[in-house]
């Protein structure tokens, strides 16, 4: 009789664990909140000193890469800046409107010796704008003769992570209130022999972009809101 009587009381502590976890499951997306995610529209095309390159050969796409790249990411944008001086710079965002665990952001250290990429060097930095300071990762990458220094940052929510620590940490600040946050990663790269030099070259394109922004795009894209429009 007790043996039966515990497995009574085991079952029942099982179902109710179950159901608290049910309970507590994010059911209410915020990416189903306010004004809908279009990065064709929220990412301008001419700002400051660039302007959208057209793309003037076709790519070639891997089916597997591209069917993965749909099942984790809602969007994604890829453009090419020139400026007056022939500089370009090669701009990348990919947009979840569900990260949850099961659908995590891929990073540039996982996508790039994917592609046959070495990883010369990797260290955190910070953005210095006029509408906040970015948190950002530079990381120093080659191909052959190619060098490819390459600056990006994450969100979930509105808010730059750095980790996944931070990652976590914010997807379970939403999923206790029941929410389900979306996120982005943005990557800027281009050409340099010097890491340091393509890092300027970025910084000043970043500066540039995000004043093109509208604030409430500025807030998705890059966590920051202030209204000032210039910077040193």
């Amino acid at each position: 009789m007790n043996r039966v009587y515990k497995n009574i009381v085991i079952a029942v502590l099982m179902l109710s664990t179950s159901g608290a976890a049910l309970a507590l499951r994010p059911t209410k997306r915020i990416a189903e909140e306010g004004a809908a995610v279009n990065l064709d529209v929220m990412i301008p095309k001419q700002f400051g000193d660039w302007q959208e390159e057209p793309q003037r050969f076709g790519q070639i796409v891997n089916p597997q890469q591209t069917e993965m790249l749909k099942k984790i990411y809602t969007q994604t944008l890829a453009r090419t800046y020139v400026n007056t001086k022939g500089d370009r710079i090669m701009l990348s965002i990919a947009y979840g409107a569900d990260q949850s665990d099961a659908k995590q952001l891929h990073y540039p250290e996982v996508c790039y010796p994917a592609q046959g990429f070495q990883i010369v060097s990797s260290k955190n930095d910070e953005l210095n704008t006029n509408f906040g300071s970015i948190r950002v990762k530079r990381i120093m990458t080659t191909l052959g003769n190619r060098n490819e220094p390459l600056t990006y940052w994450s969100t979930v929510g509105d808010k730059v992570v750095m980790g996944g620590k931070e990652t976590k940490l914010e997807q379970l600040r939403y999923g206790f209130r029941g929410e389900i946050p979306d996120g982005l990663l943005f990557r800027v790269s281009s050409i340099n022999e010097n890491a340091d030099q393509g890092y300027l070259l970025q910084d000043v394109f970043l500066k540039d972009i995000l004043t093109g922004m509208q604030p409430y795009n500025r807030l998705k894209i890059a966590g920051v809101t202030s209204n000032v429009t210039s910077y040193p």
